[in-house]
């Protein structure tokens, strides 16, 4: 997921921020987030809020598609 992530930061910079945390380095974040399976993708909104969340791998067309449902173009 990692090459498709830092892509997409690239592509959608200043309308998107993509964080890429290692469930090992930061695992009071795995506890907070409740990630139980790798790898998890957490869609935050603007404010923080917890929009929607997928397990596993996510193709680049479903990410862009879920960004979409979310406003970001």
């Amino acid at each position: 997921m990692e090459p498709i992530l830092k892509g997409l930061a690239i592509e959608y910079k200043g309308r998107l921020n993509v964080e890429i945390v290692s469930v090992d380095t930061y695992r009071a974040l795995t506890n907070r987030y409740g990630i139980m399976a790798i790898p998890t993708q957490i869609f935050f909104d603007s404010s923080g809020k917890e929009v929607t969340r997928h397990i596993g791998f996510y193709p680049k067309e479903e990410i862009i598609t879920e960004l979409k449902k979310m406003g970001i173009e």
